[in-house]
């Protein structure tokens, strides 16, 4: 799997008022820069939680969401990015 990146990181907003909805991007390339698992929520655009995941220090992940699902982290250390997926 390959990413198309849609922007710049970013360290996410730590809560759903500094939430990102990464510009609709339908995937967001999550990285935690630090050394302790840090918790990734994800909500919609009524600011109601959807799901939470847990990232290990140094953890990537590609978070798939809908377009108006915003994302924050329990720290900044969590950067983000919008992409799209190709195979």
């Amino acid at each position: 799997m390959s990413l198309k990146l849609l922007g710049s990181q970013a360290a996410c907003g730590t809560n759903v008022s500094g939430a990102s909805t990464f510009s609709g991007a339908p995937n967001v390339r999550l990285f935690n820069s630090g050394s302790t698992i840090r918790l990734i929520t994800v909500a919609n655009s009524a600011d109601a939680t959807l799901a939470t995941v847990s990232l290990a220090g140094g953890e990537v992940i590609v978070l798939k969401k809908s377009p108006d699902d915003q994302v924050f982290a329990a720290h900044a250390e969590i950067l983000g990015v919008g992409c799209i997926t190709e195979n």
